[in-house]
């Protein structure tokens, strides 16, 4: 059977992949520590679960195809105490942030188009590139240098007259690398320069951990018109299955484009609108409390990976990941060998390899990422020790 060039050229998830051999150990007896992926087991808001219980409505209709109104208010309100002037007008309601980016790349680029990506990247971005045939064109940040951002007139070198986008996460998914003030005025530069589009996913921006300055792009004079903005409540708000994403823009003609795509897919789910803007405009205190619990695992985590022989740690800043360097050739081989042929007193440990997250899978072979906002510290402090365990008796054998 034929199938489209678009789709045959596109991976399975580097992560998801995972789950059958996770399934066959769990079947086996074996406990995993699942450290391979972004789920948060931090308790969802009660004002989330509220919001769905008092939903009263006897149909579960159709809302408006930019997000109910009364939800893009209720983001207004949000970055506005962010300190980012975005209106509703400015703001479509998406299924996750994942929509979002689909619809910011879609809206921007056509085929054969090339998108600038810090490179290691979330791993999803190369498909969402390949979805609508545009080109993925990486920006190398290297462990050797803190994963920092190379200086512009590297940067320059990389763009070409089919340059429409620099796309990039702040905080990075999956490095924890928080831009800083001079990585910014380059990219600001550069797009300004060469009339270039800034896709700001900012799905970790309240997820900060040491005493560094956050910007926004939003917040930069002179990118006003050139600015898009991606953010979803799944990881500030432990709210992954809710699906609830939002793309804002100061750019109207941006807005009205992109307006198209969301009524092409009709709209957002009714129920889980309602209930994020009631959690949105009753939050209170919850995100500090967050942002100290995961301060606690990133310190946990850290603190024992750097004791391990042979890893290089860089310790993110904020997200809740860390891109580390493992003593072995092929993370695919070691995370598969973990799951299926390793335990130590009963346990492994799942992570997500290296290759996932790069362009050229060379460069990521030896690399490994690991989540630590599903582990409370004690469980993080178990699972370094069978990773350390389960490294020593890999290499052993390789």
């Amino acid at each position: 059977m034929q199938f489209s060039n678009r789709v045959n050229a596109m991976d399975y998830s580097p992560v998801r992949k995972l789950v059958p051999y996770i399934e066959e150990a769990v079947s086996r007896g074996i406990h995993v520590h699942e450290m391979h992926i972004g789920q948060p087991n931090i308790k969802t808001p009660d004002r989330f679960m509220d919001g769905i219980q008092r939903y009263s409505d006897h149909i579960v209709r159709y809302t408006n195809s930019k997000g109910t109104s009364d939800l893009r208010k209720a983001f207004e309100e949000f970055y506005r105490n962010n300190g980012i002037s975005l209106t509703k007008e400015d703001l479509l309601i998406t299924q996750g942030g994942s929509e979002a980016i689909v619809f910011a790349i879609s809206t921007l680029c056509d085929p054969g188009d090339e998108v600038l990506v810090a490179e290691p990247f979330y791993s999803n971005y190369e498909s969402f590139i390949r979805m609508v045939d545009a080109v993925m064109v990486p920006i190398t940040l290297k462990i050797e240098e803190n994963y920092r951002f190379p200086p512009k007139e590297t940067l320059e070198k990389l763009v070409t007259p089919k340059t429409r986008a620099i796309l990039l996460s702040n905080p990075n998914n999956p490095t924890g690398a928080i831009l800083s003030e001079s990585e910014m005025n380059d990219i600001r530069d550069l797009a300004m320069e060469h009339d270039l589009f800034i896709i700001a996913d900012e799905v970790y921006r309240n997820f900060i951990y040491d005493p560094i300055h956050y910007n926004s792009f939003l917040n930069m004079p002179g990118l006003e018109d050139r600015v898009v903005l991606v953010d979803s409540v799944s990881k500030h708000y432990s709210a992954c299955g809710a699906r609830i994403g939002v793309i804002g823009s100061a750019n109207k003609q941006f807005i009205s484009q992109a307006l198209k795509l969301c009524q092409a897919r009709l709209s957002v789910s009714t129920i889980e609108q309602y209930a994020t803007s009631e959690m949105l405009n009753n939050v209170g205190e919850y995100l500090s409390g967050v942002i100290a619990a995961y301060k606690e695992r990133r310190d946990r985590i850290c603190d024992l990976l750097e004791k391990i022989d042979g890893v290089v740690c860089v310790r993110p800043s904020g997200a809740f990941y860390v891109l580390v360097g493992l003593p072995v050739a092929d993370t695919d081989d070691f995370a598969a060998w973990m799951l299926t042929n390793f335990d130590y007193m009963g346990e492994t440990v799942s992570f997500a390899p290296g290759s996932g997250f790069y362009c050229d899978k060379e460069k990521g072979k030896s690399k490994a990422r690991f989540s630590f906002c599903a582990s409370e510290p004690e469980e993080i402090a178990r699972a370094m020790k069978v990773l350390e365990m389960g490294l020593a008796a890999y290499r052993n054998i390789k």
